[in-house]
């Protein structure tokens, strides 16, 4: 019987040696329409918005129960936080986007920049002797409001790191200046626009 005191403790110590990250061990409410699944290593939700799928880090459990996820670590140390915390993010954020999708706008800043949707393909007009004909990426939606005249680009879709990427991307092709402030920015951006030289001459 004595022998087998410190052995049956063991587990019990393994578990509590476990680090849990702060954000990590919080669990994430499913919505109502969205359903998660996980298997084999990898973890899939689908939702109204559209469905998604990705591999787990590496030392996680994730446990799906009465419209809740969890996350914890299967290692101790500071990697199995790092890791809870990191599924975690990920899961979240497929679940939010495959619930209630995320959209990021754009403002073309410029005269004569306007911005046109034909078929997949964002055509843009930024001050360039020539048009940007942008693919627009799968899963991915852009809508230009009627009464922007082409100035707002309104992205909208599941995939928060897709969205990001090609928010980013479309910044990318003017960003604004530091004078004047022309390009695109995102809405609600604020520019740090500096003073032109001062001309010489006066009193």
């Amino acid at each position: 019987m004595s022998a087998a005191t410190p052995s049956s403790k063991t587990p019990n110590k393994a578990i509590a040696d476990l680090r849990q990250s702060r954000t990590g061990k919080r669990s994430i409410d499913v919505p109502k329409g969205v359903t998660v699944t996980v298997a084999n290593g990898n973890v899939e939700v689908k939702g109204p918005k559209g469905n998604q799928a990705r591999a787990l880090p590496p030392n996680v459990a994730v446990k799906v129960d009465a419209g809740k996820v969890t996350v914890a670590p299967t290692v101790g140390g500071r990697d199995g936080a790092r890791f809870q915390g990191l599924a975690r993010a990920l899961i979240n954020a497929m679940v939010v986007g495959s619930g209630t999708g995320y959209v990021k706008t754009l403002q073309l800043v410029g005269t004569g920049y306007r911005a046109e949707v034909k078929g997949q393909t964002l055509n843009l007009l930024l001050g360039f002797s020539h048009p940007i004909n942008f693919p627009i990426p799968q899963g991915i939606k852009v809508e230009i409001p009627a009464d922007s005249k082409g100035t707002l680009l309104v992205l909208s879709g599941a995939n928060k790191e897709t969205m990001g990427a090609t928010a980013a991307k479309i910044r990318g092709f003017r960003p604004p200046e530091p004078y004047g402030g022309k390009g695109v920015r995102y809405q609600g951006e604020k520019v740090r626009e500096k003073a032109g030289k001062a001309g010489k001459g006066g009193k």
